[in-house]
Formats: C-alpha cells, sequence, structure tokens
C-alpha cells in the first residue's frame, strides 16, 4: 500500500458535526443575550479550535472575560450535546474497516477539544483507531504539527509512508508543515473551489476514492 498510516480531521471529515456545533455556539450566545448564527456562519468560524469559534461568533469587540463567558456556555452545553445531531459521512465506516483490514493504521488529529474528540471516536468509531488527539493545553493546535509529530512518533511510522486527511485550508497547512502528503475531502466544511484557491493539490469526492489513494501500490 502507498501508507502505512492514515490520520484523519475529524469535524468536516469523518463526522458531519456541524449542526451540533451550530446548536451549543447559538446557545452559548442567548446566554449572553448576544445573537444567533446562522449554519453557514458557523460553517465558515470551525477549525481552529473551540475558542477561535467563539472569538469569531461574539460580536466584534466583545470583552474577553464575556468570551470566557461564552466559551464556558458552549463548553458546557456541547459535553452533553455534542452528539444528537453528529453523524459519519458517507462511506468514512467502511473506509476506515478496509484500511485496518489492509493493515494500515488509523488515526485522528483535530482542533476539536479532545475530551470530544475522544467521545465522539468511542461513540461512532470505537476500536477503528490506533490513536487520537484534540486540543489540549500546552500543545500547539494545527496548522502546527506538533500533534501529528506526536501521532507519528507513537505509532512508529515515518512520515513519508503517512498521509493526513482533511477538509479545509488549515488541514493542507497541517500536512504541509509536517512534511507530509495530504488528501483533501470536498464534502465537509469547505468546498472544492476554497480548498484549490488555499494549496490543495489532491481533492476527493468520496471515501472510496481516498480509499483507493490510501491502498494504491
Amino acid at each position: 500500500m502507498k501508507y502505512r498510516l492514515a490520520v484523519f480531521d475529524l469535524d468536516g471529515t469523518i463526522l458531519n458535526t456541524l449542526d451540533d456545533l451550530a446548536g451549543s455556539i447559538n446557545y452559548a450566545l442567548k446566554c449572553s443575550d448576544m445573537p444567533e448564527r446562522t449554519i453557514d456562519e458557523v460553517r465558515s468560524f470551525v477549525g481552529n479550535g473551540i475558542r477561535k469559534l467563539v472569538e469569531r461568533a461574539v460580536p466584534k469587540g466583545t470583552d474577553s472575560a464575556i468570551i470566557d463567558e461564552v466559551h464556558n456556555s458552549f463548553t458546557v452545553h456541547y459535553t452533553d450535546h455534542c452528539a444528537d445531531k453528529t453523524k459519519p459521512y458517507d462511506g468514512i465506516e467502511q473506509l476506515l474497516a478496509n484500511l485496518r483490514r489492509a493493515g494500515c493504521l488509523t488515526a485522528v488529529v483535530s482542533n476539536k477539544a479532545d475530551y470530544a474528540v475522544q467521545g465522539l471516536c468511542k461513540q461512532y468509531f470505537d476500536g477503528m483507531f490506533d490513536y487520537a488527539v484534540g486540543e489540549r493545553e500546552g500543545i500547539r493546535k494545527k496548522p502546527a504539527p506538533d500533534s501529528v509529530n506526536e501521532v507519528l512518533h507513537r505509532l512508529g511510522v515515518p512520515k513519508n509512508e503517512a498521509v493526513y486527511i482533511g477538509d479545509s485550508d488549515v488541514d493542507v497547512e497541517t500536512a504541509k508543515n509536517a512534511g507530509m502528503d495530504c488528501i483533501s475531502v470536498e464534502w465537509g466544511f469547505r468546498n472544492r473551489d476554497f480548498l484549490e484557491k488555499h494549496g490543495a493539490k489532491l481533492i476527493v469526492g468520496s471515501a472510496d476514492e481516498a480509499e483507493k489513494i490510501i491502498l494504491s501500490e
């Protein structure tokens, strides 16, 4: 196979989490008497972690102490409601099963809070990943390569034998910063035109396409 390890982003790549993210951010905004955001607005806000999502969602000029309150409200709500409407994208479960059957290692590196990454991977993909990490205090978020490098080290795979799969410009930059190949997916939170404008070289439209590339000789 071409790659011994496939490292996946989470939001917009293996799980459609948009409705639950929007529900929790709007709950948090409402708690602070702020205007709610549309699904399309929330889609454009995600990709750089929960703190950045909150900062983008609140009105411009909001005091940092108020942002902290909104962030806390989001965290409390999302902890209990992160799987209300979330579901895997078409073909992802079969893709992971086929990769593992072929002997390919699998991992998740996400800017989503680590508690949510662990919980969602357990709920939807129990036993399907060799390693999964989310945003943690003291570890630089994507597009910094820190967590990807951690996965490579933990699983003992050199970067030239691994590929990063994601749906955003952040993921393209993450792969570049880690010195890895990248597969961009167009079913997530960013469309093909956006991905191409932000440097994506290889874009797939289905899980089957991704599998053929990963397992190709």
